[in-house]
């Protein structure tokens, strides 16, 4: 059974709605050095792939280095589209989305949105169709993505991924199963800094 090491996204320098692709903070660069010094210390070299997202690509980085690799841009665990409106409304419209379901999000998308459903199971289908070990550095939504499959869960937030840790789930035939929850946070993901 494949395994598949999430790693969220170390501390970016921004907020979600405060930038559109951020990159990391000083501590999110700490962060991600650990990490990687962890992952490079606890497994073999294996396939490193990368939200296109700065905060992720950053985030990848000393683990590429480490392994002497380059991470493969994979944008099916981007973040979350965010709908037609203002950088400032993002903030507030993603806090509202995940205090429910799927279901919920995807009927109280504002107009012009993308079909939240489609995105989920593509991203999904796209873990699934990954045949072997490797790491996979993304974001706090896809992660959720993922638990949730794995748990048959419709909740958008099943579990709240600390920045810079690994979650773990494998490919069971067809049916992503959770093999490890990564370290959570304390605090709400979209809370300004």
């Amino acid at each position: 059974m494949p395994r598949l090491y999430l790693v969220r996204h170390a501390k970016p320098a921004a907020s979600w709605g405060e930038d559109p692709d951020p990159g990391l903070d000083a501590t999110g660069f700490t962060q991600a050095r650990a990490t990687a010094e962890n992952l490079a210390g606890s497994l073999s070299r294996l396939p490193l792939y990368t939200s296109p997202m700065r905060r992720c690509v950053e985030t990848a980085q000393p683990l590429a280095q480490m392994w002497f690799s380059h991470a493969e841009p994979m944008p099916s665990v981007a973040e979350i589209p965010s709908p037609p409106i203002g950088l400032a409304e993002r903030h507030d419209w993603l806090n509202a989305s995940m205090r429910g379901t799927w279901q919920q999000l995807h009927k109280n998308a504002p107009p012009g949105s993308i079909d939240y459903l489609q995105w989920r199971r593509a991203l999904t289908e796209s873990l699934l169709g990954i045949q072997h070990d490797c790491v996979i550095c993304t974001h706090f939504v896809a992660i959720n993505v993922a638990v949730g499959a794995a748990q048959k869960s419709d909740q958008v937030v099943c579990f709240r991924p600390d920045h810079a840790s690994v979650t773990v789930v494998s490919n069971d035939k067809g049916r992503l199963r959770l093999v490890e929850l990564g370290r959570q946070a304390d605090t709400l993901v979209l809370t300004r800094q």
